[in-house]
């Protein structure tokens, strides 16, 4: 039984094939005592997201992929070109590139390292993580906290989502004071106000020509959010501070007049104005307007560009650092496995001290001299402890050299040829 890793991910394999393997959270606990109950593995984790379903466990890889397979129904010979399945030694470098974000779809992404540690806990709740795969874990989460302060790694913007909140917050001291428009409520919109709801702004506004659809968008966003009409927007945009935008429209639906109102009715407090459609829903002649800050996408691709080339230099210097801890961890694992064996040696130690001490004792009781007792258990405690040593060299006959290297070692002697 050793550490490892099954499984697969958004490079290994399509989404439909990553479906097929998936857990919802509802299941992911009775999953994960399968795992171990069945006897395909002695510990597990079982992480499990939209680009990703990797088996922690300590097992054997076969066994743990045959099981994965029967679980989710598909077909063992179909699903074994998609995944990897890694040893010891990779599988902890792959647990600490998972929770730093340097093995994720967008590189430096934060979620992930929540996502592990909820598949982590599942694991504890169920007691499948237990000897082994808790100092993994814990080792991980320091590692990925060490590599997430100390390199930017996740700092830049790699999204025109998370772009769009970053710009908004060089304008604005604090989103959660602002009121924040959106116009429009497609994919690209949603996405959008999915980061502005993270930050929790005063008020969101969803205006789309279908209210249900606008409805259906702020009921997802759970926050201050409520639907308006595009025709409601003359009447409404003096109220936001933010304003995103992104329609199919042909024509602008935001003019230059309408803004110039709008400012009027704000007393010229600053606007951030987001365009992500094409063409373009806002008048190009409202960027001319004092008070008014207008990006287009064309503009959020060049802060889109030069956030994941700030994250790649960032990424270097990642893998640096998770190489380092890689090593530090293994060396922690071998010392650990050793402990039984020195725990044992010493064991042997005792015994060889008290039954020596004994004969002392006895020596004593009948009046021999301390000096000549003392001497007899020096020389007895000396033969049993260099007697296994010893013996063993003489039945290898000098044909083990590893042994004689070892001996050596243990014992701080010069090589053979020196003596």
């Amino acid at each position: 039984m050793q550490l490892t890793v099954v499984g697969l991910n958004h490079q290994t394999a399509p989404l439909d094939i990553r479906e097929k393997l998936a857990f919802a959270a509802s299941v992911l606990p009775d999953a994960v005592g399968r795992l171990v109950a069945d006897g395909a593995a002695e510990e597990a984790v079982i992480l499990s997201t939209c680009n990703r379903t990797e088996l922690y466990c300590i097992g054997d890889s076969g066994r743990i992929a045959s099981w994965l397979a029967a679980d989710r129904g598909v077909d063992a010979e179909t699903l074994r070109p998609y995944l990897y399945t890694l040893g010891c030694h990779d599988t902890v470098r792959h647990a600490f590139r998972v929770a730093c974000g340097l093995d994720s779809m967008v590189l430096g992404e934060p979620q992930i390292l929540g996502q592990l540690k909820d598949a982590v806990r599942v694991g504890q709740e169920q007691e499948t993580v237990r000897t082994h795969l808790n100092p993994l874990f814990q080792k991980t989460f320091s590692v990925a906290k060490e590599v997430r302060s100390s390199t930017a790694v996740g700092e830049s913007s790699v999204s025109m989502a998370a772009a769009s909140v970053k710009m908004a917050e060089r304008i604005f001291p604090a989103i959660d004071a602002l009121n924040v428009l959106f116009i429009g409520a497609g994919e690209m919109i949603e996405l959008v106000a999915t980061y502005f709801a993270a930050k929790n702004p005063r008020l969101m506004t969803v205006a789309n020509r279908s209210l249900p659809r606008a409805q259906d968008l702020c009921e997802k966003l759970g926050v201050h959010a409520e639907p308006a009409l595009l025709g409601d927007l003359p009447d409404i945009l003096h109220r936001y501070d933010v304003v995103v935008s992104s329609t199919a429209s042909e024509l602008p639906i935001v003019g230059k007049g309408m803004v110039e109102r709008a400012l009027r009715q704000r007393h010229h407090l600053p606007v951030f104005m987001l365009d992500l459609a094409v063409p373009r829903d806002i008048e190009a002649e409202v960027a001319d307007i004092d008070d008014v800050y207008l990006y287009t996408v064309d503009h959020m691709m060049e802060i889109v560009h030069s956030g994941r080339e700030a994250r790649i230099q960032a990424a270097s210097e990642a893998e640096r650092m998770v190489e380092q801890k890689v090593a530090e961890f293994i060396d922690w694992q071998r010392g650990r496995q050793s402990v039984p064996l020195i725990r044992a040696l010493r064991d042997e130690g005792e015994r060889a001290r008290r039954h020596v001490l004994e004969n002392a004792m006895k020596q004593l009781a009948k009046g021999t001299p301390p000096e000549e007792v003392l001497e007899r258990l020096s020389v007895q405690l000396t033969n049993k402890l260099l007697h296994s040593p010893t013996s063993t060299l003489s039945k290898s006959g000098g044909s083990a050299p590893e042994l004689v290297e070892a001996v050596a070692q243990i014992y701080r002697l010069p090589p053979p040829e020196n003596r």
